[in-house]
């Protein structure tokens, strides 16, 4: 890829670099960092409230910056700069800004050599889909799946890289940090090769060619990890990287105590998500016999574990608890949060996602909103939870963007966080 440079585009990037670097030094901002920190090492001194808004779909978006570079790859840098300057001045959730600018390894993965089909309404990956599973009978067409292969374009990763630096010269420094992957599970992976259904039935009529399948995936996931860490590509995840399905990563547990820093990074120093929404119907003995003995593999691997996405875990806290890694766990919206803060007390991260209808249909119903967030906010104070409070998969506000940085000063308000005393930074 060529990287035009203009004195327009260095100009406007020096200049958003110097404000994301002010906010970096923003008390209220290294305050937070020391409130996540306690909040992951299991000493909560309140709770942490966060919202994603990445997958509203309206025309009117929370985040709609004016772009002002000329060059797509400095557009891209822009919006991303923005992006943080706009959490912390106007979203004001607790996200958390760290001076310097994240890339990440420019890698190249293969498939498993087959293909699912898909068909969409549209190219809006956020409609219906249906595909035709390569994989339909596992014990005729294993044959035609293989390990993925991989390869890291260093070369184009280090020009990258330099291109910022020089842009950033004593501004901000840039650093190769930002995540390879978003789950080690792999039941999507599953479905995409021999459909949700076939997955479901095959726990019965072929169990033998599931285990396959499922130790063939597996097997293929830890191989990933273990190359990246052979060829020196691990970050640590233990600052605002995106963790779990939703949080950040801010732990004193991590890296390990075997870490030095000029060392590579391993798996041990890290956060891993598992999870496995496709097997929501399935019961726990199954899940356990299916999906959790290769999850207890690829957890031993990491240092902590996130546990869970929009599953509710209740049902199978039994066969999950089991991990001896695991640290925070999702509390999806269907998830029975009284149970589960009965179950996990303050030996776990609480990580919270409140129903996102509640702000997303036509009425705004503050009073249902206020009572639903005192409504985890109670349990918290009873069972002593370590809370995090995370509005995601947000799919519409209809066309109401102020209403995400409503719910953020609710939820804050409910908690008691004395933050929102300090008014809104300037430009």
């Amino acid at each position: 890829m060529e990287y035009k440079i203009t004195k327009n585009d260095t100009d406007i990037l020096r200049k958003i670099a110097k404000r994301k670097m002010e906010i970096a030094n923003n008390p209220v901002n290294l305050k937070r960092k020391e409130l996540w920190k306690a909040l992951h090492d299991l000493k909560p001194k309140r709770p942490m409230v966060l919202a994603e808004h990445g997958g509203i779909r309206d025309k009117k978006k929370p985040f709609e910056p004016v772009i002002e570079c000329d060059e797509k790859w400095a557009q891209n840098v822009e919006t991303q700069l923005k992006e943080e300057i706009w959490r912390f001045e106007f979203l004001r959730d607790d996200y958390c800004i760290e001076p310097y600018f994240s890339i990440n390894w420019i890698l190249n993965v293969s498939n498993y050599g087959v293909e699912p089909i898909t068909h969409q309404v549209d190219a809006d990956y956020m409609t219906s889909r249906r595909w035709d599973a390569p994989i339909t009978d596992i014990k005729r067409d294993f044959h035609k799946l293989h390990p993925r292969t991989y390869s890291v374009d260093r070369e184009e990763t280090m020009t990258y890289k330099k291109i910022l630096e020089d842009v950033f010269e004593e501004i901000m420094p840039v650093t190769i940090r930002r995540p390879l992957w978003w789950t080690m599970g792999t039941t999507i992976t599953a479905i995409n090769l021999i459909g949700l259904e076939n997955l479901m039935l095959f726990m019965y009529d072929d169990p033998e060619g599931l285990h396959q399948l499922m130790r063939f995936l597996n097997d293929d996931h830890i191989a990933f990890v273990k190359w990246l860490k052979k060829e020196g590509l691990l970050s640590l995840n233990n600052k605002n990287e995106y963790v779990g399905s939703g949080s950040i990563g801010y732990v004193s547990a991590l890296p390990s105590s075997n870490y030095k820093k000029d060392n590579p990074v391993s798996t041990k120093d890290m956060w891993v998500l598992l999870e496995s929404q496709e097997t929501v119907g399935v019961g726990s003995t199954l899940f356990e016999e299916f999906v959790f003995r290769y999850q207890e593999e690829i957890a031993k691997e990491f240092g902590l574990v996130y546990y869970g996405c929009c599953e509710p875990v209740h049902t199978r806290w039994n066969v999950i608890s089991k991990l001896n890694n695991l640290r925070a766990v999702s509390i999806a919206p269907l998830c029975n949060q009284e149970i589960m803060a009965d179950k996990m007390r303050n030996k776990y991260v609480f990580s919270r996602k409140p129903n996102p209808t509640l702000i997303s249909t036509e009425k705004f119903n503050e009073e249902l909103i206020i009572n639903d967030i005192k409504d985890t906010f109670k349990l918290a104070e009873k069972y002593g939870l370590c809370l995090e409070l995370i509005m995601k998969d947000v799919h519409t506000l209809s066309n109401q963007p102020e209403r995400l940085a409503k719910w953020i000063k609710m939820a804050k308000d409910v908690i008691g966080a004395a933050e929102y005393s300090f008014p809104a930074e300037s430009k």
